[in-house]
This record gives C-alpha cells, structure tokens and sequence, in this order.
C-alpha cells in the first residue's frame, strides 16, 4: 500500500508539474494575436479617416466649379474672310430648237471651240417644209387675184361719169383691189415668216465660246421652243455654249460685312485643282440687297481667263481682307451667354466669385464678336460657361491644354527681376505671365 502511495504521489507530482511551459506559450500566443488585431485595428481606422478625409476634399474641390478665364482682346488690324464662291462663264446660252422635226445631223461635240454663227446641228421638218411651199403658192395665187383686181378697177374708173356704170360699183371695183393688195402682202408675210423658219433647221453658236454639253442625237424629235424631250417628257437645251475669255465670280457676302463691298474690293481665290495657286479676282457688281433668307448680297466679281484654265460652275474660295479697328474690343463666340435677361458674359472677381453682366454686340466677326459695351480690357471672363452657372457662385480658376486652348503664339517675357524670386511661392488666380497673347480670345 505504501509503495502504492508512494507511487501514486509520484504520478501525481509528475501530473501537476509537466503543463506548465505549455500553459506560458498559449498565453504568449494569446497575447501576440491581440496585440497584431489592435494593430490591424489602429492602422484601418487610421486609413479609413485618412480617404476619409481626402474624399471630403475632394468632393469640396468638385464642388466648386473649374472654368477657365480669358480677357477681352482689341480688335484685329485687318479683318479677313474666307467665303465659297462660284465660277460663271461670262456668257453661257441653252440653245433649244425653234422647229419641230428630227435632228438630222450634230455637228460640234463637248469642248468644241465655236465661233459666232458655226452650225452645231441640223434638223430635218418635212412638215415646215409643205408649210412652206405652201405659203408661197398661196403668195402666187394672192398676187393673181391683186392684178387681176387692178385691171377691173382700172377698167370701171375708165366707165366712170357715163351711164354705163354707177358710182358705186367704181368704187366697190376700186376696194376690192385695195384688199386684194392687202392679201399679197398677208402672204408675203407668211412666206418671210415660214422662210424664218427654215433657217432655224440649223442649229448656230450664238457666240464665240465652248461647247459645255450636248444633249442632241441623231434622230432625236426635238419640239419647237422646247428643245429635246426625253423618255420623261422633260425638255432639255439641245446644246450650252459659254463664253469662257473672261470668268464671273458670286459671292454671297454677309450682312455683317457687307461695309467691306467697294469698287476697289478684290479677293484671292483658291480653287481645288490648283492647289498652289491663287488667282486676283476684282469687283465688278453688287446686288445692294440682301436675300431675305440669307442675310447675304449677291457680289460679283471677274478675272481673266484667256488660257481658259478656269471651267464654268467650278467652286471656290474667295479671301478678303479688309481694315480692321484695334480700338474695339472682341472676345470669342462662346464667351458670350444668352438668357432671358439678355446678352450676358460672366466676369470672375478676385475672390473668385462670378457676376454676370450685360454687354451689348456689335460686329461678328467670326469666331469673334465684337462688345461695344459692358467689359473692360483688364475683366477676367469665363470662357465657355456653363449653363448651370450662377451669379455670386465661386468658381475654382484651372489653366487650359497648351496647344489646344492656350495661346499658339506666348507674349513677350517681361524681364526677370529679384521681386520675381522672392514671390515664387505666391500662388495667384492669374498669373501675369500666364495673360492672354495677342490672339483673340486666348485662354489661360
């Protein structure tokens, strides 16, 4: 029993001695993942209040609107304009048929230099041709009738004062042959009139010039004044001839630099097949009267063309250029604000607040447009406001995209100076050598 005790104390002592170390170790263990978890803890609550914190930022940067500003521009010292124009040949005649009948033979095809009178085609009427013969037998037989009236009324004036005959069969005799000289000369007018005719059976060039189309065959029926009727009934010029020495030029000048118009305007022309080149055209007419649609007036112009490089109804470009007026202010197109208020632009102050006032536009000029009154050269405006903007909103003032919506062309740099280092650090709204160059409308 003892020894039994005895062992079982041992077992007893070896029980309660051995947990110990691994008892320290899960403790350990215990305390290490606590510790991470706090860690963990500390660095995601620091995290999420530092987005936190620039997500509120942010949105309060994007609250505020970003716009960019420009400053009015002085006028250009010479206006120019671009227009689209057409080319007319000095003359240019359709010739339809004066006669009905078949065309018998063409004689001039596309590009045919004519002259004055050159038979272009010929046309075959056998029906004007019975029409004419038989006007002339009927002048025949007029002319009969005339003489064989005269001898009668020569013979009765030689009865008349004797009892043979009245006075008043002398004078019906004498009438009679009066209106028989008026048929002879009814019929000689038809005659002259159906001999007219025949000459229309050939087709002439009404003038020097170049044959521009043809739309006459060979057995074609053509119809009198009507020229030549195709499958749909439609009447077509059996040729076009133009006059081509000398071309006219139409522009359609708008209303708004309708004061450029004078006997001394010219223009440069540039015309797609002759992409190198540019060709004087000189005034020649205007209609003074604008098209009620349009706004525009009609304005012609003539160059030469004795080479006859130039085609009618060829499409051009006119370049004018006339004096501009650096005493005026213009600012770009989309500058400009249209509300129920009026004409507005939105000037930014220098607290960066926007005030939207009235201006009053003169000349466009373009791209540009001219502001008579409510801006001044030293107002920042927001260029291409949005619709959304308010006035008394402030706005946050961002740079533009240089080459894009900067200034192509950088002003003069004004000499560096040792206030300029010493103010590096001063952030302004509009940095001085950041302003608008000479272009109009330039963006910062």
């Amino acid at each position: 029993m003892s020894a039994q005790n005895e062992g079982g104390h041992d077992h007893t002592e070896r029980h309660d001695t051995q947990p110990a170390p691994s008892s320290s170790r899960r403790k350990l263990g215990i305390a290490l993942v606590g510790g991470a978890a706090v860690i963990l803890a500390v660095v995601g609550i620091v995290e999420r209040h530092s987005n936190y914190m620039n997500l509120a930022q942010e949105t309060a940067r994007d609250a505020t609107p970003a716009v960019q500003v420009i400053y009015p521009q002085p006028g250009p010292s010479v206006r120019k304009l671009s227009l689209p124009a057409n080319i007319a040949a000095w003359y240019q005649a359709p010739i339809y048929a004066q006669v009905s009948g078949y065309v018998k033979m063409w004689y001039k095809d596309f590009g045919a230099v004519v002259k004055a009178g050159d038979v272009l085609a010929e046309i075959d009427t056998p029906g004007l041709d019975a029409q004419y013969a038989a006007a002339k037998a009927n002048l025949n037989v007029a002319q009969a009738r005339y003489k064989l009236a005269q001898i009668t009324a020569k013979r009765w004036k030689a009865l008349q004062g004797t009892q043979a005959v009245s006075q008043q069969e002398v004078d019906v005799q004498a009438a009679n042959a009066e209106a028989q000289k008026a048929q002879v000369e009814a019929a000689e007018h038809e005659v002259e009139r159906f001999a007219a005719l025949e000459g229309f059976k050939k087709i002439v060039a009404p003038f020097d010039g170049v044959v521009t189309s043809r739309f006459a065959d060979v057995g074609d029926y053509v119809n009198a004044g009507r020229g030549d009727v195709d499958a749909h009934g439609n009447a077509t010029e059996l040729f076009s001839v133009a006059d081509v020495h000398a071309m006219r030029v139409f522009v359609a000048v708008p209303q708004d630099y309708a004061d450029i118009i004078s006997p001394r305007l010219e223009a440069d022309l540039s015309i797609p097949q002759y992409p190198d080149r540019t060709f004087k055209a000189k005034f020649l007419a205007t209609a003074s009267a604008f098209n009620a649609s349009t706004r525009t007036v009609t304005t012609e112009l003539t160059l030469d063309n004795k080479s006859g490089e130039l085609w009618p109804n060829s499409y051009a470009t006119a370049h004018f250029s006339a004096p501009g007026d650096e005493d005026m202010l213009i600012l770009p197109e989309g500058a400009i604000i249209f509300r129920a208020e009026g004409t507005q632009v939105a000037l930014v102050d220098d607290s960066n607040h926007v005030h939207l006032v009235n201006v009053t536009v003169g000349t466009n000029l373009g791209t540009t447009v001219q502001i008579l009154s409510g801006v001044k050269k030293t107002d920042r405006v927001v260029n291409s406001p949005s619709a959304g903007l308010l006035d008394g909103q402030e706005v946050r003032i961002v740079k533009g995209t240089p080459g894009y919506n900067l200034p192509s062309k950088k002003p003069a740099s004004k000499p560096k100076t040792a206030a300029d280092d010493t103010n590096k650090d001063d952030t302004r709204a509009m940095p001085e050598d950041e302003r608008p160059g000479p272009e109009a409308g330039g963006r910062q």
